[in-house]
């Protein structure tokens, strides 16, 4: 990401928030920031600084700001997951390419820093980007640079390999001929950055790089080049739509049908293939997709909604931003990172000395509707669970009853649950507010896990304290609405519970799940991550996660629920739970 609001964190103070929107390139500004935030950490709750709050299977370094997951690739038996981040604090600000790399997704090791600030064209930041493999097998990265200390002039960068016999990858160079893309024929210079993994076809190379046309209008721009070095915009746009500034691009081929092997970027010659285009907007925060058809003759890309830009499909719906895909040869799939910020202040960042974290990394395929992506947690990270998980089968719970999950701890788990509805009545289920149809988020606050429902709210109490002061709510909820073929459900992520600390952002996450509950069945995965609540509904249709500080339910003292706050009763048919294991986690 190129703007530098785009790295404020959601509950910063109001004073820092207009301070960094401010600050251009400003570094006297970060560090009277990062003085402020140090001066007010004597008002941070205790709890927030408690180690067992520290996320311990997602990945992160041990300490200080990190954002965006940047190229991640496959290279000689390693994975690579280079990222924004800030060696000096927890706050953002003075921002390198860190780099880590693991053989399975789950154990990290960090290397020294990929890219810095060093030459002309980058002098003054080093923002995101991504990894193409060139024909030959030799790695390349394009990222933004600012090369001017008093404004955002965004252009693109290129970096190489010093020595591309080496599987780590540990050294990087810049080529003279860098910058390789300027903003030129009336592109906003300030709005201009995040360039994609490359593609190639009818001897050219092609990328996007994301931009604002206008006041509004998102755009993604296509750069053809046949050397990887001099590049050209193409005359029209890949894609654009009235969104505001589009962010950290992403650009892939999906496989038709269902099935869920991934594809490398540069295949367009099959029929049975669909194109996805995901854009980080600017002005809401959140990652949206569209699936469509792509013409490599005319470098054009068309949604298969028409309605698409405005549906508004997204990989999670909650706390997940700034993501970025790669193929994997090695198991043949398309693997997602995404970046999830804090729900606490700047404040209480500094105090514990670390921010942010990246979402599980998950596989992603088109489902066999074609019509939306889904997602799953990759296989490796089972390998973390304990070897006695807990089962519960067939359990009947009514109108009001809640169950705990006990025999094990659940700060730190992987809970799979299925849920019957064994006398499905869908005339007992709520009638869907036709101004609220289209809103899942707003939906759910009103809706929120203690209203009592129909059919639902059920779903899992995680990080729930002994009292049940403290819990977050995962659960679905049905409705049933006029004109429509199949009741409508409603997956929500609902943390307004999740700790007596007042100072937290805690807002309602939620998205509409497609799926036919008709037939009697639905199911749910949820990591649980001390500070991370991450769940995928009905096998990855849809998915939310949540950051949360808890006061009580901390380490031992943390409690699972199944509960049904519903007229309907609920079955739960399985459901099975690991403690989880850690892993090497980049040296902490």
């Amino acid at each position: 990401m190129g703007g530098l609001h785009d790295r404020v964190a959601w509950a910063w103070p109001v004073l820092l928030l207009l301070l960094l929107q401010l600050a251009g390139a400003s570094h006297v500004v970060y560090e009277n920031q990062l003085l402020e935030t140090e001066a007010a950490a004597a008002t941070v709750p205790p709890s927030i600084v408690d180690a067992e709050l520290s996320s311990g299977y997602h990945f992160r370094p041990p300490k200080n700001w990190i954002n965006d997951p940047n190229a991640p690739m496959y290279y000689k038996g390693w994975y690579h997951l280079f990222y924004q981040y800030n060696p000096k604090g927890a706050v953002w600000g003075s921002i390198v390419w860190a780099h880590s790399v693991s053989r399975d997704l789950i154990n990290w090791v960090a290397l020294k820093t990929a890219i810095e600030p060093s030459i002309k064209s980058d002098m003054y930041g080093c923002w995101s980007g991504s990894a193409t493999i060139l024909p030959d097998g030799t790695p390349v990265i394009m990222y933004t640079g600012i090369d001017r200390p008093d404004s955002n002039y965004e252009v693109q960068n290129i970096a190489y390999p010093r020595n591309k016999s080496d599987p780590l990858l540990q050294d990087w160079v810049k080529p003279g001929h860098n910058p390789i893309i300027v903003p030129e024929g009336g592109i906003n210079a300030t709005q201009f950055r995040d360039p994609t993994t490359a593609w190639y076809a009818d001897g050219h190379w092609r990328m996007l790089v994301g931009s604002l046309s206008g006041a509004s209008r998102g755009v993604a721009y296509v750069y053809r080049s046949r050397d990887f070095k001099r590049w050209t915009r193409a005359r029209k746009p890949l894609h654009s739509a009235p969104t505001g500034m589009w962010e950290c691009p992403d650009f892939y081929p999906v496989t038709v049908g269902g099935q869920q092997h991934g594809l490398d970027t540069s295949v367009m010659s099959s029929p049975k293939i669909k194109h996805v285009l995901k854009n980080s907007l600017d002005l809401r925060r959140y990652d949206y997709y569209t699936v469509g058809t792509y013409d490599r003759i005319t470098e054009r890309y068309v949604p298969d909604d028409p309605s698409g830009d405005k549906r508004h499909l997204r990989y999670d719906y909650g706390n997940f931003y700034a993501s970025k895909t790669f193929y994997d040869p090695v198991k043949r799939r398309r693997i997602l990172w995404g970046w999830a910020n804090e729900s606490d202040t700047a404040v209480d960042d500094v105090a514990k000395g670390w921010a942010g974290i990246q979402a599980i990394p998950r596989k992603v395929w088109l489902d066999s509707s074609g019509k939306q992506l889904m997602q799953w947690p990759v296989e490796e990270l089972e390998a973390l669970r304990g070897k006695r998980p807990v089962i519960l089968k067939d359990m009947l719970i009514k109108q009001g009853e809640h169950v705990e999950v006990t025999g094990l701890q659940t700060a730190q788990a992987d809970v799979e649950v299925s849920f019957e509805l064994p006398s499905l009545d869908l005339e007992s289920a709520e009638a869907l507010d036709p101004a609220l149809a289209d809103d899942a988020e707003k939906l759910c606050s009103v809706r929120g896990a203690g209203v009592e429902g129909g059919v639902g709210p059920f779903g899992l109490w995680v990080l729930a304290s002994s009292k049940l002061e403290e819990r977050t709510a995962v659960f679905f909820r049905v409705f049933k609405a006029a004109g429509r073929g199949k009741p409508v459900v409603l997956m929500c992520s609902d943390p307004t519970k999740s700790s007596l600390n007042p100072n937290l952002y805690q807002p309602t996450f939620a998205g509409f799940v497609d799926t036919d509950i008709a037939k009697g069945k639905i199911s749910l995965r949820t990591l649980i991550d001390r500070s991370v609540i991450e769940s995928f509904g009905a096998g990855g249709r849809t998915c939310i996660l949540s950051r949360v500080y808890p006061s009580l339910a901390i380490g031992k003292n943390a409690h699972l629920h199944v509960f049904n706050n519903g007229k309907t009763d609920i079955k739960v048919s399985g459901l099975t739970a690991w403690e989880m294991k850690k892993p090497l986690m980049n040296g902490a």
